[in-house]
C-alpha cells in the first residue's frame, strides 16, 4: 500500500463510487446522487464528510445489515406546504434530496415549504441540501440529528448529536452564503480525520466522565461509542464562554429533527440494540422559503451581498489580511480542487482497495495499484 497522498479527479472518484454503491444494491440513478453528494463535500473542502466516509459509514453499515440500499421513500402525511416522510432506513442522500425537492416545489407555489423525515440515515453534508434551495433563489434551512455525541452544559454524558443547524442564502456574488456547521465545537468526522492522520485532538473539544479534556483521537472514538466521552457544545466547557448557546441550539435541532415527525431521539439513535449494531434511524427537517413572496429576489441578493461585502471589508485583527463570510472558503476550495483533484491519504486508499477487491471491481485502476 502507498505511503503517499494521491490527487484524483472528482470524475474518476465518482465513477468508482457509483460502482461501489451499485454493487451493494443501490439503483444507478440513486448511486449517482450518493456519489455526487459525497464528492461535493470534498470539493468544498469539507474532508470530514466526503469520500473518506464511503467505507466506514455506508459500505460497512450495508455489510452489517443496518442500511437498506434500496430506498423506500414513503409520504406519510402531506398538506400544501408541509410533508412527513418515512425513509425506512434507506440511503439518507436519496431521502434528503427528495425531501428538499418537495420543500422547494411547495415553496414555489405557496411561498413556504417544509418537509420532515424519520427513519432516515446519514446524508452527508447538510449544506448540499440548503444550497439546493439557494440555487433556486430561496432560503434553505436544514437540520438533522445524529448519534449521541454532545454533553449538555455542566454534564459529561454524550446525549445530543452534533446536530447541524444549516442555512443556504442566495447572494449577488458567485457563491451563496452557506452556514453548515455542527452545534459542537468539533464533530465526530473531524476526530475520525485526526485518527486517520495520526494527529491528537486539540484540547478543549472533548471531555471524559471526569470532566477533563481528552486528546487521544483513537481513544475518543472508542469512548464516544461507549458513552464515556462527549463532544463540547459550541461555546466551550461550562457557561463562561457561552457553552449553553451551542447546547441550546443542538437541542432545537434535536426537537425539529425528531419530535416534529415522531421519530427517535437522543440515545434512541445510538445504533445499538440488545448489544448489537442496529439502524440509527435519523430524523431531518428541510425548509424552503421563497424570497419572492417577501421581496424581489434580485433586490434581496444585492442587499445580502452588500452585507457580506461590508463584513469582509471591516477592520481586520493585527496579523490578519482577510475576513471570510460563510461559504467563501468552500467556494475557493472548489476552484482549487476542480483544477488539482481531491487528495486521498493512505488510509482512504486502503479503504478503496478493500472495497474494490471485495466487490470485484476490475474496470477501475488506482495509481497505487
Amino acid at each position: 500500500m502507498s505511503e503517499k497522498n494521491y490527487n484524483l479527479s472528482a470524475a474518476f472518484l465518482a465513477e468508482f463510487m457509483i460502482k461501489v454503491f451499485q454493487r451493494i444494491g443501490v439503483p444507478k440513478s440513486e448511486a449517482k446522487i450518493c456519489a455526487e453528494i459525497l464528492i461535493e463535500s470534498d470539493l468544498r473542502g469539507i474532508d470530514s464528510h466526503g469520500i473518506n466516509r464511503l467505507k466506514p459509514i455506508y459500505y460497512d453499515r450495508y455489510k452489517l445489515g443496518i442500511l437498506n440500499t434500496k430506498t423506500n421513500f414513503e409520504i406519510v402525511k402531506q398538506t400544501s406546504t408541509t410533508a412527513v416522510v418515512d425513509g425506512h432506513n434507506g440511503m439518507g442522500f436519496v431521502v434528503a434530496k427528495k425531501c428538499m425537492d418537495m420543500a422547494i416545489k411547495k415553496a414555489k407555489k405557496y411561498g413556504l415549504g417544509m418537509v420532515v423525515a424519520r427513519n432516515s440515515t446519514h446524508f452527508g453534508i447538510a449544506g448540499y441540501y440548503a444550497t439546493m434551495a439557494s440555487d433556486e433563489g430561496m432560503i434553505g434551512q436544514v437540520t438533522t440529528n445524529a448519534r449521541p455525541s454532545i454533553a449538555p452544559t455542566f454534564g459529561v454524558e454524550n446525549m445530543l448529536g452534533t446536530n447541524p443547524l444549516t442555512f443556504g442564502i442566495p447572494t449577488d456574488e458567485p457563491f451563496p452564503f452557506v452556514l453548515d456547521c455542527a452545534t459542537s465545537v468539533t464533530q465526530r468526522g473531524k476526530i475520525e480525520y485526526y485518527e486517520r492522520t495520526n494527529q491528537p485532538t486539540p484540547p478543549g473539544l472533548v471531555i471524559g466522565r471526569d470532566g477533563k479534556t481528552m486528546t487521544d483521537s483513537a481513544q475518543i472514538l472508542k469512548d464516544l461509542v461507549k458513552g464515556t466521552a462527549a463532544l463540547v457544545p459550541v461555546g466551550g466547557i461550562g457557561d463562561e464562554t457561552g457553552g449553553y448557546k451551542g447546547y441550546g441550539y443542538a437541542t432545537v435541532v434535536e426537537i425539529l429533527s425528531s419530535a416534529l415527525q415522531s421519530g427517535n431521539f437522543l440515545w434512541g439513535l445510538s445504533g445499538i440494540k440488545d448489544g448489537k449494531p442496529a439502524p440509527i434511524e435519523l430524523g431531518h427537517s428541510f425548509l424552503a422559503i421563497n424570497i419572492e413572496a417577501f421581496v424581489d429576489v434580485e433586490i434581496f441578493k444585492k442587499n445580502t451581498g452588500e452585507v457580506l461585502r461590508a463584513l469582509r471589508a471591516s477592520a481586520k485583527a493585527p496579523g490578519q489580511n482577510r475576513i471570510y463570510t460563510a461559504g467563501e472558503k468552500e467556494y475557493i476550495a472548489r476552484q482549487e480542487r476542480e483544477k488539482n483533484g481531491i487528495t486521498l491519504p493512505p488510509s482512504v486508499q486502503k479503504d478503496f482497495s478493500i472495497m474494490k477487491k471485495e466487490l470485484g471491481i476490475r474496470t477501475v485502476k488506482f495509481p497505487w495499484d
